[in-house]
């Protein structure tokens, strides 16, 4: 019997905020994997161990949860006043599907790291002791976003004081700039609001008509409110990622809302586009404890909220969706706006499952349309493991 060898691939394992992903260079793949499709496709999936029908990804470097199921790729950008592509490919665990439809936010941190230590950023642009300003296309959504990563010692610097909630140890800030994160005309059937409206009456089949603000910033996102479908919005993730009743009916909202988003035209779509839109539900301020035990007051949030990523409640909050939730917050009238009290806001800092995180938009209005210039949040990275990952070479 022939024995097809492995190959190996020049790889970083990098954690980007509260998400781990295998980062490579675009020339570093296979020939045949370097352009989008199938080859490239089978490729990632092996590389995380997908798909597995026991969900653990025990044969790959995935983790077995949607934050640690991730892909990065990345390139030298030929885009002016850019210094790098980004592209991020949101591996299934339990299918053969790699979904290329939205950014990750969380690893959006470790891109600007990833490139300068890569060579990737132009020397004289990283200074020797200081920040390093990257600026990166986000090639899934045609974006921009602009890093600040801190640099010592001409090298860049991963340890630090900075604590963020949903990672254990601290480690460097990195400042991130989302820069105009609405969709453009197109992208979903419209702008950053595609139905026209701040708030929507949705009809979710078998759930009722649910009050709804959907919108295309940072990740097409679909907020509701906790007490409409049942919950307080101080739910960690075991409530929900052990009641299969509970998944199945964020998954008919989350089908329904894309439809009305514009974003697929039959409810049997949603099943092929599991990392976009998100759905997620939003509370008034309320004390609870967070996962570590750590004790949230109402005091020390002006929201709460709880989204949904690949099917199941996320441990922390996804950093495109915590970029839909400032830019939300900023709109008057919209629900996130409402939960955390109404008016006009720069910024808010909203309770999660492992505790809070703060998120900042600037958000005006032109000729009564909303937009929002850039929403900004701090994120860490840190290099877990570098050197080569391993695949059969027949994968």
């Amino acid at each position: 019997m022939a024995h097809v060898p492995q190959i190996k691939i020049p790889a970083t394992y990098m954690r980007g905020g509260t998400s781990k992903g295998v980062f490579f260079r675009l020339q570093d793949l296979p020939e045949a994997a370097q352009v989008p499709g199938q080859v490239r496709d089978r490729l990632l999936l092996r590389v995380i161990g997908s798909p597995d029908p026991y969900a653990k990804q025990i044969d790959g470097m995935g983790g077995a949860t949607s934050s640690t199921s991730k892909t990065v790729i990345i390139s030298k950008s030929s885009r002016p006043d850019h210094d790098v592509d980004y592209l991020f490919g949101q591996v299934s665990i339990d299918s053969a599907f790699v979904d290329w439809s939205g950014n990750c936010g969380n690893l959006s941190a470790a891109v600007g790291p990833f490139a300068i230590s890569a060579g990737m950023v132009d020397a004289s642009r990283i200074p020797h002791n200081g920040v390093a300003v990257v600026r990166i296309w986000q090639a899934n959504i045609s974006k921009t976003i602009i890093a600040h990563v801190p640099v010592t010692n001409g090298e860049v610097q991963e340890t630090g004081d900075f604590e963020l909630d949903g990672v254990t140890f601290p480690a460097a800030e990195v400042q991130l700039e989302f820069m105009d994160p609405a969709a453009e005309e197109g992208e979903g059937g419209g702008a950053m609001f595609p139905t026209g409206n701040l708030v929507d009456n949705l009809e979710v089949p078998g759930i009722g008509t649910l009050k709804a603000t959907m919108i295309n910033a940072g990740i097409p996102t679909i907020f509701v409110n906790a007490d409409a479908i049942g919950y307080t919005g101080t739910e960690l993730q075991d409530a929900i990622n052990g009641d299969p009743k509970a998944l199945a009916k964020f998954e008919t909202i989350r089908a329904h809302g894309a439809i009305a988003m514009g974003l697929i035209k039959t409810v049997e779509e949603a099943a092929g586009r599991q990392h976009t839109p998100k759905v997620a539900f939003v509370a008034p301020p309320a004390a609870y404890a967070a996962s570590s035990g750590k004790q949230v007051q109402s005091g020390d949030i002006d929201l709460l909220v709880r989204a949904l990523s690949m099917g199941k409640l996320h441990h922390a909050m996804m950093g495109t969706a915590a970029v839909a939730i400032g830019t939300a917050a900023a709109i008057p009238g919209t629900l996130v706006n409402l939960a955390a009290g109404g008016g006009e806001r720069e910024a808010v800092r909203f309770g999660h499952p492992s505790g809070t995180l703060r998120v900042g938009a600037a958000a005006r209005q032109v000729n009564g349309e909303w937009s929002v210039t850039k929403a900004i949040m701090s994120r860490s990275a840190r290099v877990l493991m570098e050197g080569w990952v391993r695949v059969p070479g027949d994968f």
